[in-house]
C-alpha cells in the first residue's frame, strides 16, 4: 500500500533525507488524518540513520540537521531547535496553506514511577513505534526516494482505523502507568474520531485513573479543552465517568451523577441532563454569533463549559418537600460562586472568561422562568440589563437546557421562549437597554448639587435605573434630569446649577 503524503513537501525532504544518509518518516496523527480523511497540516518526521557511527552528536539529535536541511531546500521559515529534547521545527506556507513540520531522531523512552517525564535513548524505528500510545497513532510512512509511500504498520493500527477501535501497541498497563496523559488522550480521541476504546484498554484506564496525579493541570485541561470542543462531547464524558477520570479531574460534574428518589419522588438525573445541555450547544453554536468580549482562540469554548456548569450547584442546595418534591432553589448562584474555585484548580483562564462563565451560570435560570411566567417589557429589560452583550449566548445555553422528556412541555417552553426572543429584539430597538448607563452620572449629580461623593448620589442613579428598567420614564438625559432634581428634592437636596 503505497501512501503519496504531501508529495511537493515529503519528497524534497526525502531527497534530503538520502542526501545526509538517513530513513526519514512521516509519523503518528498526521498519517492517521490523511487516512480518515481528515485536515491536518502538522507533519511529524522521524529520521533514523543508516550507518550509525560516533559523530560526536548523538541520533536523537539527527532530526535537528534533517530539518535545517530541509527548511533550506523548501524556503521554510526560521528552524526552531530544542536541543534538549532532540527535536526541530520550521513553518512553510505552500499554495495558500501554512504547514508546521516537526523533526526528530527515532528514538527509545523509559519511564521513573513517580514522573511521566521520559528518559530518552538512540532507538530504531521500531522503538519509536512502540512508543506511541495507540496502534492507530504509530503508523509511518517512509518518504526516501526508494520507498516513497511505503506504509509500515507493525502492531496492526490500519485494521484498528478501520474498524474505529483504539488499543495501545504494547500492554496498555504500561503505556498508561508510564504516561497518564495518554488515559486523557484515548477519551480525547475517541470523542473527536467517535472511535471505541478497546475493553482491555479501557479496563486499563480504570485500574491506572489514579496515575493522573502526576500530570499537571495544564496538561489534564489541554486535553479536557478538546473533549469539550469535539463534534459530540458527552461520548468523552461519559468515558470519563465510567473509567473514574472524572472524579479526579472535575468532581464537581461527577458528583451530578445519581438519582435520588423520596417517597416515590426521584429527580432527573443532573449529569445526563447536563451532558445533554452540552450536546446541544454544541449542535448549535456553530451558528452562533462570536462574543465580542472574548477574543481569545475558541471562543465558543467559554459557552461550552458555561453548559458543563450550569447546573454544578445542584448538589449543594437540593431538598425534598413533601408538597413540592425535588427543590434546587437557589442552584445558580451557588454554581456561579463555584465556578472560580473550578477555574482556578484547573489552569483556566481568570480573566473575561471566568467572567462570562460565571454570568451564564448566574443568570441561565432567568430566561426559563421568564417563559413560565407572563412576559412583561420591565422582566425583559431588566434581563438585557444584566446580560448585556452576552444575551444571545445565554439565550442559547436557555434553550439548550429545555431538556424534558414531555413533548407538550418542550413545546410550550420553546412557544414562549420565541416571544421572550421577540421582545428582547424589540425593547433593545426601542430602549437601548443592551450595556446602558444611565443618563445622568455621579458627575452630573455632585455638580447640580454642589456636594462630593456621598450615599446620596447612589441612591438617585438606581432609583433612575430602576425606572428605565421598569418602563416609568424613556431612557433620555432630560427624563432622567427630571427625576434626579425630584428624587433629589426628597433627600432635601438643592440645587445651585440647573442645566442639564
Amino acid at each position: 500500500m503505497a501512501i503519496e503524503l504531501f508529495p511537493l513537501i515529503t519528497r524534497r525532504i526525502g531527497l534530503e533525507a538520502d542526501r545526509l544518509g538517513l530513513d526519514a518518516y512521516i509519523v503518528g496523527g498526521v498519517v492517521r488524518d490523511y487516512l480518515l480523511q481528515r485536515p491536518c497540516t502538522d507533519i511529524d518526521i522521524v529520521c533514523v540513520s543508516r550507518n550509525p557511527i560516533d559523530t560526536g552528536e548523538s541520533d536523537v539529535h539527527i532530526g535537528i540537521t534533517l530539518a535545517k536541511a530541509s527548511a533550506e531546500v523548501l524556503g521554510g521559515s526560521r528552524v526552531a531547535v530544542f536541543k534538549n529534547f532532540g527535536t526541530a521545527s520550521f513553518r512553510l506556507t505552500l499554495d495558500g496553506h501554512e504547514y508546521d513540520i516537526e523533526f526528530v531522531g527515532a528514538r527509545r523512552e523509559s519511564y521513573r514511577h513517580e514522573s511521566r517525564k521520559p528518559i530518552v535513548e538512540n532507538g530504531t524505528l521500531d522503538d519509536d513505534q512502540r512508543r506511541r500510545d495507540f496502534t492507530v497513532n504509530a503508523l509511518a510512512v517512509c518518504i526516501n526516494d526508494d520507498r516513497f509511500g511505503e506504509l509500515i504498520d507493525p502492531f496492526g493500527g490500519l485494521h484498528d482505523l478501520d474498524q474505529g477501535i483504539l488499543r495501545t501497541p504494547l500492554d496498555p498497563d504500561i503505556t498508561f502507568s508510564d504516561d497518564p496523559l495518554r488515559m486523557m488522550r484515548a477519551v480525547r480521541f475517541a470523542a473527536q474520531l467517535g472511535f471505541r476504546i478497546d475493553d482491555t484498554t479501557f479496563e486499563a484506564i480504570k485500574r491506572n485513573a489514579s496515575r493522573l496525579a502526576i500530570v499537571s493541570a495544564e496538561r489534564i485541561t489541554a486535553e479536557l479543552n478538546k473533549i469539550i470542543l469535539s463534534p459530540t462531547p458527552s461520548l468523552g464524558l461519559k468515558l470519563m465517568q465510567k473509567s473514574g477520570l472524572l472524579p479526579l479531574v472535575l468532581p464537581e460534574v461527577s458528583d451530578l451523577a445519581g438519582v435520588e428518589t423520596i417517597d416515590g419522588h426521584g429527580h432527573k438525573d443532573i449529569f445526563y441532563h447536563t451532558l445533554q445541555v452540552l450536546d446541544n450547544i454544541a449542535n448549535s453554536d456553530a451558528d452562533a454569533p462570536d462574543n465580542p468580549h472574548l477574543s481569545t482562540p475558541n471562543p465558543k469554548l467559554w459557552l461550552r463549559w458555561a453548559a458543563l456548569l450550569h447546573d454544578v450547584g445542584k448538589p449543594g442546595v437540593k431538598r425534598h418537600d413533601p408538597k413540592l418534591g425535588w427543590t434546587f432553589h437557589g442552584h445558580e448562584a451557588r454554581g456561579a460562586r463555584m465556578v472560580k474555585r473550578i477555574f482556578r484548580r484547573l489552569r483556566l483562564p481568570l480573566g473575561d472568561e471566568l467572567r462570562y462563565v460565571e454570568k451564564l451560570v448566574m443568570l441561565h435560570m432567568r430566561p426559563i422562568v421568564l417563559s413560565e411566567e407572563e412576559v412583561t417589557d420591565s422582566a425583559v429589560r431588566r434581563l438585557l440589563f444584566e446580560a448585556g452583550d452576552d444575551i444571545d449566548d445565554l439565550m442559547l445555553l436557555a434553550s439548550a437546557d429545555i431538556t424534558s422528556k414531555n413533548p407538550d412541555k418542550v413545546r410550550r417552553y420553546r412557544a414562549n421562549f420565541e416571544l421572550v426572543k421577540r421582545k428582547l429584539v424589540e425593547l433593545e430597538e426601542r430602549d437601548r437597554i443592551r450595556n446602558f448607563q444611565p443618563p445622568v452620572s455621579g458627575d452630573d449629580i455632585m455638580q447640580t448639587f454642589g456636594i462630593g461623593p456621598c450615599h446620596e448620589i447612589g441612591i438617585i442613579k438606581e432609583a433612575i435605573k430602576e425606572a428605565i428598567l421598569d418602563g416609568a420614564i424613556p431612557n433620555d438625559r432630560d427624563a432622567a434630569w427630571k427625576m434626579m432634581l425630584a428624587e433629589a428634592a426628597k433627600l432635601n437636596l438643592k440645587p445651585v446649577n440647573n442645566e442639564p
